[in-house]
């Protein structure tokens, strides 16, 4: 390095270099906007589903909303919750967010679990075949790459059971992974509605929104992890 010069570790802000106080508050505002709409994209999703599916008319009838509640509502509302920005539990310490998004995580297990088996069983009470399409493969590798997820984040759980260099390194495997996990789980979603089934009940302009629902909240997820896990950046001055 050249003499006069000298390295600064600066954290990498997703506001960008050079904004003013002005500038700031519209981002501000306008990340906080985003979250709120988030939330009321993965809550709506799961109204519609269950007034498009009807639950308890069939066994079928069932998946859709355990699938939408669990992959929607409790996987979204699991991460949001440390945004800091219209969570529910936005004054609540880290300690509890972390339980709560342990519960929420459990929920969406239960619920894959349950719509899993309430597909298998309106498969075979019709003689169709399994893992027959893109939508049940992509649901499947969600399903099990939660499961692997919820299995790595029970070290982060656990502090004790990890070293305290390897526990930051850790974190980011888990945000990371968790992110992906979250982008499979939203693809699954979005190939939902190329369902025979889906498409057969959903025509015209309102297909479109169904279409919306999932991918706003994948966008602010995935904007909200890589904002907190970004690497520093070196600066010379």
């Amino acid at each position: 390095m050249a003499r006069g010069q000298r390295s600064v570790d600066v954290e990498y802000s997703a506001v960008g270099d050079g904004l003013g106080m002005r500038d700031f508050c519209l981002y501000l505002w306008l990340r906080r906007l985003s979250v709120a709409a988030a939330h009321i994209a993965s809550l709506g999703l799961v109204v519609l589903t269950c007034i498009l599916a009807r639950p308890g008319t069939s066994l079928f009838s069932w998946h859709p909303v355990c699938m939408s509640f669990g992959f929607s509502l409790c996987m979204t509302e699991g991460i949001l919750l440390f945004s800091g920005e219209f969570s529910p539990l936005f004054l609540s310490s880290r300690h509890w967010k972390v339980r709560v998004h342990w519960f929420l995580q459990g929920l969406l297990l239960l619920c894959g679990g349950s719509g899993l088996c309430f597909m298998v069983a309106s498969k075979n009470s019709m003689s169709h075949s399994h893992l027959s399409s893109w939508h049940s493969l992509l649901g499947l590798s969600s399903l099990v790459a939660v499961v692997l997820q919820s299995i790595c984040g029970l070290v982060l759980l656990f502090p004790k059971t990890s070293s305290g260099r390897s526990y930051p390194r850790l974190r980011l495997y888990h945000a990371t992974c968790g992110l992906l996990a979250y982008l499979l789980a939203t693809l699954t979603l979005v190939s939902a509605m190329f369902t025979d089934w889906f498409q057969a009940s959903v025509t015209g302009n309102a297909w479109y929104i169904f279409l919306f629902l999932p991918l706003l909240p994948a966008l602010v997820v995935m904007n909200q992890i890589s904002s907190a896990f970004l690497p520093k950046k070196k600066i010379t001055s």
